[in-house]
């Protein structure tokens, strides 16, 4: 199926590893045009070399900066001709007891994890509508719909954005221009956070890391990790011509680890 992504330019944050750079392989595939963002030059520049031979017809720009500041944005959004897609992406706070955070923790997390991608879809949505055509994609994570209690940074920042979301993806002026606006939930991913998350539990509870991954795959029905290539292409599809009809929506993508019906 074609995606009719060919040609369209995609601002892609936090594009180096991950998950971020699984869904700027998707849509480099498809034939889009990107900028992608990162705080780490080397890592950045390698991806974009990749990205590149993925695909020799498309163009790649890299941005080196943090997105959640002020200055990255403005040098992401100056780097991409028009922005046709945006896919909101950032690292995710530490872990922790909440009674440990004070004012200072809590607004690195909201300035990454709610308030830059709700200044990135303000930049950017008013012009995908006057083109129309438009598609945004916010990487949040699986603890919206089912909070971790170590997460409670996570849990707060990326709820915010998931609320403000709900009301700006249905107004007239935007669903009915053709932009859509939703939401991609991630679960247990492998991923170098997934690893590092890991690890750093089984020396907490006197496992390999292996046994711990190990368990953590057995709680998952689908037995396994996902991986940022699949992940890629259903951030691509909701990103496609044929997703016009979807917006406002929560996608959840964990392997049927959550057990609730809703």
């Amino acid at each position: 199926m074609d995606l009719g992504l060919k040609g369209r330019w995609a601002l892609v944050c936090a594009a180096s590893k991950g998950l971020g750079r699984g869904c700027a392989e998707a849509l480099v595939g498809e034939g889009a045009n990107v900028v992608i963002t990162a705080r780490g030059e080397a890592d950045l520049q390698a991806t974009a070399e990749a990205l590149r031979r993925l695909n020799p017809a498309v163009e790649v720009r890299t941005v080196a900066g943090d997105i959640a500041t002020p200055e990255g944005r403005a040098a992401a959004l100056a780097a991409c001709p028009q922005v046709d897609i945006l896919i909101n992406n950032a690292g995710g706070p530490p872990p922790g007891d909440f009674r440990d955070w004070g004012r200072e923790q809590w607004l690195a997390a909201l300035d990454a994890n709610m308030l830059a991608p709700i200044e990135l879809i303000k930049a950017t949505v008013d012009g995908m509508a006057a083109r129309g055509f438009g598609r945004v994609v916010n990487i949040t994570s699986g603890a919206v719909k089912a909070p971790i209690d170590v997460l409670g940074l996570s849990n707060g920042a990326r709820s915010g954005l998931t609320g403000f979301v709900a009301g700006v993806a249905r107004q007239p002026r935007l669903a009915g221009a053709n932009v859509t606006i939703n939401n991609l939930l991630p679960g247990a991913f492998d991923t170098e956070r997934l690893r590092k998350t890991l690890a750093a539990g089984a020396a907490k509870s006197g496992l390999t890391a292996e046994d711990a991954a190990a368990r953590r795959r057995s709680s998952i029905p689908a037995q396994r990790f996902g991986t940022a290539a699949e992940f890629g292409a259903i951030c691509a599809m909701l990103c496609s011509e044929q997703a016009a009809y979807l917006t406002g929506q929560n996608i959840l993508l964990d392997g049927g680890n959550y057990t609730g019906t809703f």
